[in-house]
C-alpha cells in the first residue's frame, strides 16, 4: 500500500485542529489502545484480530491465546488448526487464524522471531495493512509514521469537518497534515475514545457534549432541530358553501 502523504492545510484548519485536539486531551487524558499485549507480537495479532471485530471481543479471546503459544516460535511451529479454535468466537475466525499462522511464521523465519519497527516490513505481513502497521509502530515503538483510521476515527473526522474523504488512506493524509506528527498516536486514541464513548454511529447522544457542540457538524445540526422545532401546521378550515335563496 502506497505510504500517506500528509495535505497541505491552511491556518485557520490548523488552528482549529489544535482546539479540537486540547479539548480531546482534556476530556480523555488517559486515552490509550485498548487492546491487552505485553510483547510487540501480542499487539500485532490482537490488532489483527480486531478488524470486524470489537477491542472486548478480541481481550476475551487473546488471553488464552497468547497462553498457549507464549512466542513467535510457538505460533510458527504450530498450525491454522491448532490457532482457530481460540479465535472462534471473532467474526472470520478461519480467515484470522490463518493470518496470524501466516504472519507469525513470516516473523520467525524472516525477521528472526522480531516484529518489525519498519512499516514497509510489517505491510509485508499477511493480513496487515496500515491501520495494523500505524497501531504496532506507535504504541510498540513510540514511532509516529501516520495516523490509525479505524471506523471511529473516519466518523469523527468527517463529523468534525477534518477531512471530505471516506477513504482510509485519504482521511489519514488530511489528518496528518492538520495534526503534528509527534501527535499522531495520541490522537487516534483520543478520537477513538470520543467515538466509543459519545459521537457514536447511532443516536444523538452527542448532542449535549461540550467537544461535539462545538467540533461536530451533525450536533449542531441536532441542536438546531431541537431548539427551534417547526410549528404545527393546522389543517386548513373547510368552508361550507353558500346557500342560495329560492
Amino acid at each position: 500500500m502506497v505510504a500517506s502523504m500528509p495535505r497541505r492545510k491552511t491556518s485557520a484548519q490548523i488552528r482549529r485542529a489544535a482546539e479540537l485536539f486540547s479539548a480531546l486531551r482534556k476530556t480523555y487524558p488517559a486515552a490509550c489502545c485498548a487492546l491487552h499485549w505485553k510483547q510487540p507480537h501480542e499487539l500485532l495479532i490482537a490488532t489483527m484480530l480486531s478488524a470486524q471485530a470489537t477491542d472486548v471481543s478480541v481481550n476475551k479471546a487473546t488471553p488464552a491465546l497468547f497462553k498457549a503459544f507464549p512466542t513467535v516460535a510457538a505460533f510458527a511451529e504450530s498450525s491454522v488448526e491448532d490457532i482457530a479454535p481460540f479465535l472462534r468466537t471473532l467474526n472470520f475466525w478461519r480467515t484470522k487464524a490463518r493470518a496470524v499462522y501466516e504472519s507469525l511464521r513470516t516473523l520467525h523465519t524472516r525477521f528472526h522471531g522480531t516484529v518489525p519497527n519498519c512499516m514497509e516490513d510489517l505491510l509485508s505481513l499477511r493480513g496487515v495493512a496500515r491501520k495494523t502497521a500505524n497501531v504496532v509502530l506507535g504504541n510498540a515503538f513510540n514511532i509516529q509514521e501516520g495516523v490509525v483510521v479505524d471506523t471511529h476515527v473516519a466518523r469523527l473526522s468527517k463529523r468534525m469537518g477534518l477531512t471530505r474523504h471516506t477513504d482510509p488512506i485519504h482521511v489519514e493524509q488530511d489528518l496528518m497534515g492538520l495534526f503534528p506528527q509527534e501527535h499522531w498516536c495520541e490522537l487516534s486514541h483520543l478520537l477513538i475514545e470520543h467515538g466509543r464513548r459519545v459521537c457514536k454511529a447511532r443516536g444523538n447522544t452527542c448532542s449535549q457534549d461540550p467537544v461535539c457542540r462545538k467540533f461536530c457538524r451533525e450536533s449542531k445540526t441536532v441542536t438546531r432541530s431541537k431548539a427551534s422545532p417547526s410549528k404545527t401546521r393546522r389543517p386548513p378550515v373547510r368552508q361550507r358553501p353558500c346557500r342560495r335563496n329560492g
